[in-house]
Order: C-alpha cells, then sequence, then structure tokens
C-alpha cells in the first residue's frame, strides 16, 4: 500500500507495514497498557539538534510512547543530553516524567516496534518518508547524530544522499546540503547494552560524539 506521507508523524494506526500492524496488534492483546503505536518524535520543534535512532524498543519507547525512554539505552541516552545541556529537568523513564528536551528532538528510523528488534527493509522504505518531513520541518536545524549504521543509512537516503557519500563510522562528521541547508551529520554506534557490554561503546566513546556536537553547535550563528 502507498500513501503518502503528509506531515512529519505517522497516525497512530498507520496501515503502512502490514508485519508492523499485526505485531502492534498482537501487543495490544499481550500488553494491554503499552502505547502499541507509531512512537512520535521527542523535543522542540525549533530545535538544532535531531538524533535518530533505528527503532522504539517493545518495552522501552513502544511502551511508554517516547523515543528512548524505559529502557537501558534511553538511561546512557538522556544523562549523556543532561550532562552537555541538551535536557531541561530529570529524565525518569516515562514520558510523564517532565522532562524537555533543549534545541533538541530524538526520533527513529522506523516509527513502529519490529518484531525482534529487527524492522526490515520495506519497512524502512515505507517509513523514511516521515523521517524526511521531519528533518525537512525542522528550519534551525544545524546538526544530525545517527545512532547506529541503520540509522546512517536511512537518515542519508530520507535527504537523497547516497549511502556511499559517508562511511559509517564512530565519531565520524560530515557537511552535507538539504534544500539549501548545510547539516552536519554526525555518526555513533547505538547506546544499546549489547554495545556497551562488549565494550564497543563506552561511555567515554559516547560522550566524546555529544562534545563534538556541542563544540559545533556552539560555533554556529
Amino acid at each position: 500500500m502507498k500513501i503518502k506521507a503528509i506531515g512529519p508523524e505517522p497516525d497512530r494506526d498507520c496501515p503502512l507495514c502490514p508485519r508492523l500492524v499485526q505485531f502492534h496488534r498482537d501487543n495490544r492483546l499481550a500488553y494491554p497498557a503499552f502505547h502499541n503505536a507509531p512512537v512520535p518524535s521527542f523535543g522542540s520543534e525549533s530545535a538544532r539538534f535531531l538524533i535518530v535512532g533505528l527503532a522504539p524498543g517493545l518495552k522501552g519507547a513502544n511502551q511508554t510512547g517516547r523515543p528512548f525512554t524505559g529502557d537501558y539505552a534511553g538511561d546512557l541516552l538522556y544523562a549523556t543530553l543532561a550532562k552537555f545541556d541538551f535536557t531541561r529537568g530529570q529524565y525518569g523513564g516515562y514520558a510523564g516524567d517532565g522532562l524537555t528536551l533543549n534545541e533538541t528532538m530524538i526520533t527513529n528510523a522506523v516509527r513502529c516496534v519490529p518484531p525482534q528488534n529487527k524492522p526490515v527493509g520495506a519497512e524502512m522504505n515505507a517509513c523514511r518518508p516521515f523521517l524526511t518531513e521531519r528533518i525537512r520541518s525542522l528550519r534551525n536545524l544545524r546538526a544530525i547524530l545517527c545512532l547506529g549504521k541503520i540509522a546512517h543509512d536511512n537518515t542519508l537516503r530520507a535527504m537523497s544522499e547516497r549511502v556511499a557519500a559517508m562511511k559509517f563510522a564512530h565519531q565520524a562528521a560530515q557537511d552535507f546540503e538539504f534544500e539549501g541547508r548545510t547539516i552536519r551529520l554526525f555518526d555513533s554506534y547505538h547506546c544499546s547494552r549489547y554495545n556497551t557490554n562488549t565494550n564497543r561503546l563506552t561511555e567515554t566513546m559516547f560522550e566524546n560524539v555529544f562534545r563534538d556536537i556541542r563544540a559545533f553547535l556552539e560555533s554556529q550563528p
């Protein structure tokens, strides 16, 4: 089914991906108190900084209805955001904790939780127009952080760039033109428990990426 994306956020009952629609239906029965729908972006519409993850976790964002909220990846991400003055208030691990983001927005390349945390290519393609519209809507945007290679590849494609234009690498950064604006794309390994448990990503490595982003944003008019 082809439906034109008319904005940066899908409807609660978005029908684009049959497998994900069925997974939501199953989880509404199994976990009726969960959000169990596309997880909307979180943050400021005047954001200068956008973070792009892969997809909601079943018992994280799919439960709470807010990106990176309710699981280990969120614990690390929001603590690091706070350290570099990208948040206001305290992160409590649930959507009503009062936390706000400072000139920042968080979204996902795929807005619905996929089985086994693995979206397929057709699902990434179907959801990509929402990412394009999200990037387009942020008129003050200067920096994007991609958490992991899949988020990196989808963000490049959302900006009509070839994946070969920038190889994914932790702490890499490169400028791209998007509709008359220059946006710097930053990369980090995903802040998952698996990556931190295996030392593929340490807190210091993660913080170094945010230090680069904060320095870059402070250099911008």
